[in-house]
């Protein structure tokens, strides 16, 4: 499992492998704790971090960065339309699970599956370029174990 997480983000996740991993199961996701936080779930049979997993890990792939003004939105479980993308990472491909950061601390504000490439989500004028999965304060990250 580590070893996939690797393979995507590198060596920041390496530290992970003296951990010990728990799977719990719900009726909508996979949960993954890792020393006892739930720092990734399993979505469409792969394996990647939440919002909380991101911002400890200090993840920087697959990374969308949002404009200030779309960060409360974002917070709050909306979709990310490309008007507010300021920055993605080259490397996003369509259908990529992705990390929703604010451009100013770049912190993770929500997990989301990619609708376009990343160059493009920079360059389009409208449309849905994110659709959120998960975000700061639903009920992933306050999931309490």
């Amino acid at each position: 499992m580590v070893k996939d997480l690797i393979s995507i983000f590198g060596d920041s996740v390496s530290g992970l492998a003296d951990r010990v991993f728990e799977k719990i199961n719900t009726d909508e996701f996979s949960l993954i704790l890792a020393g006892g936080k739930p720092l990734f779930f399993e979505i469409e049979g792969q394996l990647f971090p939440t919002v909380r997993g991101a911002l400890e890990l200090g993840l920087q792939q697959r990374l969308v960065v949002v404009d200030k003004g779309a960060v409360r939105f974002v917070s709050n479980g909306a979709d990310i339309m490309s008007p507010g993308v300021v920055d993605a990472d080259p490397e996003i491909k369509e259908g990529d699970f992705v990390i929703i950061v604010e451009e100013t601390h770049r912190k993770a504000l929500a997990i989301g599956k990619a609708l376009m490439d990343g160059p493009q989500m920079v360059e389009a004028d409208s449309g849905k370029a994110v659709k959120s999965i998960t975000y700061v304060g639903d009920k992933i990250w306050s999931l309490e174990i």
